[in-house]
């Protein structure tokens, strides 16, 4: 899919995990992103949700757009810039979603985690690079 080389000779931030993780996580991770969504979608509610699906759709497509910006274009600074964006929306996600299901917004936060240690891994090669 990308260059591995670029990635390979990059200075490695302290605690970034071996690649082999990346792909078991990111499939739990959208696993979850996938059922917060169904029983926010599915939780009958008088309270407007669509500012819910407006977060979830934006830090989506951050979501979506960070790989080929780091890897493909090998632009590190504007992959942290739109890691960043999308760590506030996570967080509004999250805050939305609890509001209306708070089993939804709970299940997101291991994906905040996960969001937010992936933040502090474009950091350090910013940094580092």
């Amino acid at each position: 899919m990308y260059n591995s080389d670029w990635y390979n000779s990059l200075i490695r931030p302290f605690l970034a995990p071996p690649s082999f993780i990346f792909t078991p996580v990111w499939i739990v991770l959208y696993i979850t992103l996938a059922i917060a969504l169904i029983l926010y979608v599915t939780e009958f509610s008088i309270k407007n949700k669509k500012s819910g699906y407006i977060y979830f759709a934006a830090q989506l497509l951050l979501n979506l757009v960070w790989s080929p910006v780091f890897f493909g274009m090998k632009n590190i600074l504007l992959a942290l810039i739109i890691i960043l964006l999308m760590d506030l929306f996570v967080i509004l996600t999250i805050k939305q979603f609890y509001s209306i299901s708070k089993l939804a917004g709970i299940i997101l936060i291991p994906y905040l985690l996960w969001i937010l240690f992936a933040t502090y891994l474009n950091i350090g090669y910013f940094v580092l690079n």
